[in-house]
């Protein structure tokens, strides 16, 4: 079928996201997409981005052919470091995520409710991941987590759910969706909108989450 409105790409989906990443803050990527963000950080503004396996003041991706393969993000990313930056034990990175001093974490996810609650570890399949690792410490110790998302999942299915059918993450731990479609933020009263893209309206919008969604200046 087709439609009115063109996707984001993941690249401008991610330099969507940058774009809102305040002059200053701490942020964690997380593996997978977000980890796309660090290639469109906005020139001028300084943002010290973090990796859980002990990496602070990551820059973009290396030039092809220049990767050094010492130096990764927690996928397994080869990663440059920015003047300033550091590698230390895993152990301080986790004390930090723990400790509340990220301001921001960025997150892929399988689900997330209207209330904020997150599924991003397990779909239940017996070959996923044996454990949530990580994930729900960056979700709940940082002082805000954003997930980033396509909308839509394989089957044409909404990733923004009313109630989270995969085991969760973290409950109500959500601010913000960044997805393909839209930028949504979750509230105790379900989905408020930030934005679609191009051609894509509200109805149009909550016809494939299947949920209510209210306009960001409404009271």
């Amino acid at each position: 079928m087709k439609t009115a409105y063109q996707p984001r790409t993941k690249s401008q989906l991610a330099a969507r996201l940058a774009a809102d990443i305040p002059a200053g803050a701490y942020v964690n990527l997380g593996i997978g997409m977000p980890t796309l963000v660090a290639n469109h950080i906005p020139v001028g503004r300084e943002i010290v981005l973090q990796s859980e396996n002990g990496i602070l003041g990551m820059g973009p991706a290396p030039a092809d052919g220049l990767e050094d393969y010492d130096l990764v993000n927690a996928g397994k990313q080869p990663i440059t470091l920015l003047p300033g930056g550091a590698f230390f034990h895993q152990a301080d990175s986790f004390a930090m995520m723990r400790g509340g001093h990220l301001d921001i974490a960025v997150l892929g996810a399988f689900q997330v409710s209207a209330q904020g609650d997150l599924a991003n570890w397990s779909t239940g399949d017996a070959r996923a991941i044996p454990a949530v690792g990580g994930a729900m410490d960056l979700a709940i110790g940082a002082k805000a987590a954003w997930v980033m998302m396509d909308l839509l999942n394989k089957d044409g299915r909404s990733k923004v759910v009313k109630r989270c059918t995969y085991p969760l993450t973290g409950v109500r731990c959500i601010k913000r969706i960044y997805t393909d479609l839209a930028t949504l933020e979750c509230s105790p009263h379900g989905l408020r909108l930030i934005d679609t893209v191009d051609g894509l309206s509200r109805a149009e919008l909550e016809r494939l989450i299947n949920l209510p969604i209210t306009e960001t200046n409404a009271q």
